[in-house]
């Protein structure tokens, strides 16, 4: 007998486009527009707010407890002590791994069984995580977090060992708010996925790590610094641009999957940029990059929408602030957590494991006989 394989008669969509796989209370994207929301809020109208209150908007009626943005703020301390204890014995197997590998590593001794909150605890142990990553390998010993201060704060003190400044404790609240959540991006779709399982938070934030880790997704900000750096100097700019664009590569920091327009994370970020002290002149130098690309891409491919997206001003912000760039996959994740915990509680509220269908193009199978 012949057996013939369950096909489906819709078409394929290969990347899912406009595909709707979940229904989210958490953020919407418009691409056309050029409009991210959060909870009812548009982006620009959550970038002055400290990141402990947009984890308040992100996790409201997700839990059974309600917790104030205070509430949060004091119990994320508290985790990051714990986390920075749990950190202690794993500190000498990191040795040799990248960054985001080493982070991966330490979520996964944070264990789903435990019975406590969670994604306060996910979301606390990223910062300490990261610059205790950051300071082994520089050489440097791991700072204990201090449960006193805010999120962001206690992340620039673990990094640097010194009271940071105030305007670069700004610009990096500003950033963990901006990547907060971002519908239903590769990551968080990842996360959905292993939530719909009930594999549990951490098995489920961890899936969403290695999605980011990916260079189409959250591991490409380093690059845009590559590129400043061989452009290096005004006169080479449109040289520079020009013969990229010759060879088919693509300008680092412009174009979006989903964006027809210009990012409005790219806006938010180019601000809080804009505040700190640029005495390298470097921000200065990025900005004349960023009008001469926009200006050939115009001219050069006409037909694509391609505008600054969120790694350009991410890329300048996270080395003004001081985070070494093989580490800004892992702040990008810092500020992600929070959408990817939202999410997590999202999908476990739904009991609904989410089993999509494929199209099979394969070989037909082959004339059997007997029965199967």
């Amino acid at each position: 007998m012949s057996v013939k394989p369950n096909l489906i008669s819709q078409p394929a969509s290969l990347g899912l486009d406009d595909v709707v796989a979940a229904e989210t209370m958490l953020s919407h994207v418009d691409g056309q527009a050029g409009e991210l929301i959060i909870r009812g809020h548009h982006l620009g109208e959550l970038s002055d707010w400290p990141f402990e209150q947009v984890l308040e908007l992100l996790w409201a009626g997700q839990t059974p407890d309600v917790l104030t943005a205070q509430d949060i703020g004091s119990a994320l301390g508290e985790a990051r002590v714990k986390a920075f204890r749990i950190m202690q014995p794993f500190l000498p197997g990191l040795r040799g791994l990248a960054p985001v590998e080493a982070l991966r590593l330490l979520l996964s001794a944070l264990p789903d069984s435990a019975r406590e909150p969670h994604h306060i605890l996910a979301v606390a142990a990223v910062p300490v995580f990261t610059a205790a990553i950051a300071r082994q390998a520089a050489g440097l010993i791991p700072v204990a977090p201090n449960a006193t201060l805010g999120h962001a704060a206690d992340f620039l003190s673990m990094l640097r060992n010194e009271e940071p400044q105030a305007d670069k404790v700004k610009a990096l609240d500003t950033y963990l708010v901006t990547v907060s959540d971002h519908g239903l991006n590769a990551s968080t779709f990842a996360a959905r996925v292993i939530a719909s399982t009930k594999a549990g938070l951490f098995s489920s934030v961890i899936g969403g790590l290695c999605a980011l880790k990916g260079p189409l997704h959250g591991g490409a900000p380093g690059p845009v610094l590559d590129m400043l750096d061989e452009i290096a100097t005004p006169a080479r700019i449109e040289p520079w641009l020009e013969d990229a664009l010759a060879r088919g590569e693509r300008l680092m920091g412009f174009g979006h999957r989903i964006y027809r327009v210009r990012d409005p994370r790219a806006d938010v970020l180019k601000g809080a940029v804009s505040t700190l002290n640029d005495g390298s002149g470097r921000i200065a130098f990025a900005s004349k990059v960023e009008t001469a690309a926009l200006a050939l891409l115009q001219q050069k491919k006409p037909l694509r929408p391609l505008q600054t997206n969120v790694e350009f001003y991410t890329a300048l912000l996270l080395e003004a602030v001081g985070f070494p760039r093989d580490s800004f996959t892992n702040v990008f994740a810092a500020g992600r957590m929070a959408g990817w915990t939202a999410h997590v509680l999202e999908q476990e509220q739904t009991g609904r494991l989410i089993r999509p269908q494929s199209r099979y193009v394969g070989s037909p199978c082959a004339n059997l006989s007997g029965s199967l």
